[in-house]
């Protein structure tokens, strides 16, 4: 089975959810992620603290260079993510699609990259 990231994506321009939402949200994907864990196709997950306390590491000449982040200046950003397996692109979907209603948000779907023979 392929490996896909299921990726949540955040605008900072969005209004913030109310706190009742939230936690209808957070119980929502713990229900989605114990489902996958007992389907045998969780690989791993988690949610991402706010791209404004990210840090930028980069190795240039041999020489490090570390910078606050993010790394990109971007409208929207990373807020969490899964790594499933699935057989095929179209159950993938599937499962983004319960990750969508489970997050109450965008999920975008990649897969990895096959391992070298």
């Amino acid at each position: 089975m392929t490996q896909y990231m299921l990726a949540v994506h955040h605008s900072p321009d969005a209004q913030p959810p109310a706190p009742d939402q939230m936690q209808t949200a957070f119980e929502q994907v713990d229900k989605f992620n114990q489902e996958c864990m007992d389907a045998g196709i969780w690989v791993f997950g988690g949610g991402l603290e706010a791209p404004e306390i990210a840090t930028v590491v980069r190795s240039e000449g041999g020489e490090v260079i570390v910078t606050d982040g993010p790394f990109g200046e971007t409208k929207e950003h990373l807020g969490g993510f899964w790594v499933l397996e699935a057989p095929d692109l179209d159950a993938a979907l599937a499962l983004a699609a319960r990750a969508s209603a489970a997050c109450m948000g965008p999920v975008e779907v990649r897969p990895f990259q096959p391992e070298p023979e």
